[in-house]
């Protein structure tokens, strides 16, 4: 069955941070090209970041310098580092996969992160 599961979401005050994980099951992460996107409410759903099957990475504009996309494939777990997270962050950041080689695309539940004081 194929899924991915996201955790490691929560509360923070402004200027903290939190390290995401999405746990892939199912299909091997080394194939795919992953994605973290972000919904806030009354907004678009936002990409975060993007780490290519060979490692090579991307980030918005707005998180760049803050944020840190990696995965493990040994693991099949893609992770999302966040420092110096404000209150803009605050959204339900979801985990996506995209297949380099069909056109499997598979997305996660997703984890609320709220930044807040």
């Amino acid at each position: 069955q194929v899924q991915l599961v996201e955790s490691g979401g929560g509360l923070v005050q402004p200027g903290g941070s939190l390290r995401l994980s999405c746990a892939a099951s199912g299909f091997p992460i080394s194939n795919y090209g992953m994605n973290w996107y972000r919904q806030a409410p009354g907004k678009q759903r936002e990409l975060v970041a993007f780490i290519s099957f060979g490692g090579s990475t991307n980030y918005a504009d707005s998180v760049k310098g803050r944020f840190t996309i990696s995965r493990d494939n040994a693991k099949n777990t893609v992770y999302l580092s966040m420092n110096s997270l404000k209150p803009e962050d605050t959204a339900v950041y979801h985990c996506n996969a995209r297949s380099i080689y069909t056109n499997a695309d598979y997305w996660g539940q997703g984890t609320q992160v709220t930044v807040s004081s």
